[in-house]
């Protein structure tokens, strides 16, 4: 007797309906054929790897829980979806990932109704979550909401605008916090995944809200009292205080890898009947892709690679990139004087300042995903005679332009500003194209705005930068390697107003 060859589960989901078909038991499986189909989809494509290995159980319970497109699915930021493309209808499309013509390398709407938003910036998530939530309760509607933001989002200020917001109109929303480098969460196991089930299940809501109810009844002090102890107790055992605070229900943390406890803890959010409730779930980023999880970056962004060995293949280099120019034209001058120091927003090897870090830790200042911070943080600098370079990606500093002309520009500050990645940005998209930064920058009063025509001028105009004191001065240059000049061993300042 000959056995029938075994067939895939992924091979039977071509959406999330079929998704919802399967029994639980079946998701562990579909999981891991899911987690193999990203990686041989990306060794294909190149793109944003670990994110998207980090949250493949994640996706799948997302999807078997919730009745999407109905109900609302947002990812923040859009490159941890590539599996959650892949079980939306776009997999045979998944190998034109990032390429002319195909599936962009971020959620976005006009690709799909499963990408009720677009988000290839971070932090975005929940501000557009309640915007969705509070057109359905206008709308009269009763579908769900939920929004599952990186950690490493979590670090720009808009969030926690979105969130305080969000806890004051007490709107229903679910808020998925993906923590994926172990940065906020206490240990999760048993015992955590326990008190997530049961302070997220309809019981202990109930008996919460009775208890409410009796609160309110004593005399004010002692309401007061009852309410701080309970929401203090539980935020001693799962470590959610911030966000109750907020106004958000907090339930966790949860291993995001484990379908036992997923399912469970999503099945009684989605049927709680009011407020915004936040789920703490840990994740590995690179999970279960050995080559991933032994790199420091996990894999965030990769070329083409061998899915076999994880190793990429990379073109051979015939002239610096000019992130590495700019990085190596910074720690030379900063050699020559010490009142230089740079600031980059989660950035640090995209922008080359990595490199300067490494000689100059304490000159150095990552301020993480927030832009608006880093300029107005290397205003205050500027104020105390130091001079800050400030080293952002072009489309990634139009989310500061308020703190560019009220903190800097109009108070005539020298900031120095570095714009990599200016112009076309190739597989990247539309979203991380430097298409404006001229237009938007030329029109500020005692704005110098400054572009290298190739690497050697790139040093002198470091070099100009760093003699500039007048007011703010910004030089752009292109992603990719320079067009193979010799770069001077001296740089020398140029003359402002003058170009070629």
């Amino acid at each position: 007797m000959t056995q029938r060859p075994h067939t895939p589960i992924l091979d039977r989901v071509a959406t999330p309906e079929d998704l919802r078909k399967l029994p639980d038991a079946d998701l562990r499986q579909l999981a891991e054929e899911l987690r193999q189909e990203t990686i041989s989809a990306v060794s294909v494509t190149g793109g944003h790897l670990g994110a998207g290995l980090g949250v493949v159980e994640l996706t799948v319970a997302l999807h078997h829980v919730f009745d999407t497109p109905r109900d609302r699915l947002i990812w923040d930021v859009g490159h941890q979806a590539y599996p959650h493309k892949i079980l939306t209808g776009r997999r045979e499309r998944i190998r034109t990932l990032r390429q002319p013509g195909g599936l962009s390398g971020f959620t976005r709407r006009s690709e799909s109704a499963y990408d009720p938003f677009g988000a290839a910036h971070s932090s975005t998530s929940i501000s557009a979550g309640l915007g969705m939530a509070v057109a359905r309760d206008l709308a009269g509607g009763s579908n769900n909401v939920i929004a599952v933001i990186g950690d490493g989002a979590m670090s720009a200020g808009m969030a926690y605008e979105a969130m305080n917001n969000a806890g004051a109109l007490g709107s229903r929303l679910i808020v998925i916090l993906n923590d994926n480098d172990m940065s906020i969460a206490p240990p999760v196991g048993a015992m955590s995944a326990y008190l997530a089930r049961l302070v997220s299940g309809r019981t202990y809501r109930s008996i919460r809200e009775i208890a409410k109810q009796l609160a309110e009844r004593l005399p004010r002090f002692f309401h007061d009292k009852a309410k701080r102890t309970e929401e203090y107790a539980r935020g001693f055992w799962t470590g959610g205080t911030l966000f109750e605070e907020l106004g958000f229900y907090y339930v966790g943390p949860i291993d995001g890898h484990n379908l036992d406890h997923l399912l469970p803890v999503l099945r009684n959010v989605r049927d709680a009947s009011q407020g915004p409730i936040l789920v703490h779930v840990v994740t590995q980023k690179g999970k279960g892709y050995a080559p991933a999880e032994a790199t420091a970056d996990k894999y965030h962004a990769v070329v083409k690679f061998d899915p076999v060995t994880g190793q990429q293949a990379k073109a051979p280099a015939n002239a610096p990139s000019y992130t590495a120019v700019f990085g190596n034209a910074l720690i030379k001058a900063a050699r020559e004087d010490d009142k230089i120091v740079a600031v980059t927003a989660a950035m640090p090897s995209g922008t080359g300042i990595d490199a300067f870090g490494k000689e100059f830790p304490a000159r150095t200042f990552d301020v993480g995903i927030a832009e608006q911070h880093a300029v107005t943080f290397a205003a205050g600098l500027a104020t105390e005679g130091y001079k800050p370079f400030c080293a952002i990606y072009s489309t990634f500093l139009q989310r500061a332009y308020d703190q560019v002309v009220h903190d800097v520009a109009i108070q005539k500050l020298p900031v120095r500003f570095a714009l990599d990645r200016a112009g076309l940005v190739g597989a990247d998209g539309a979203t991380h194209a430097g298409a404006f930064d001229i237009a938007y920058l030329a029109c500020l009063p005692e704005m110098v705005v400054m572009a290298a025509a190739d690497e050697a001028e790139l040093t002198h105009m470091v070099a100009t930068a760093a003699a500039f004191d007048e007011g703010p001065i910004a030089f752009r240059y292109p992603r990719g390697e320079g067009v193979g000049v010799a770069i001077p061993d001296f740089a020398e300042p140029l003359e402002i107003g003058k170009g070629r």
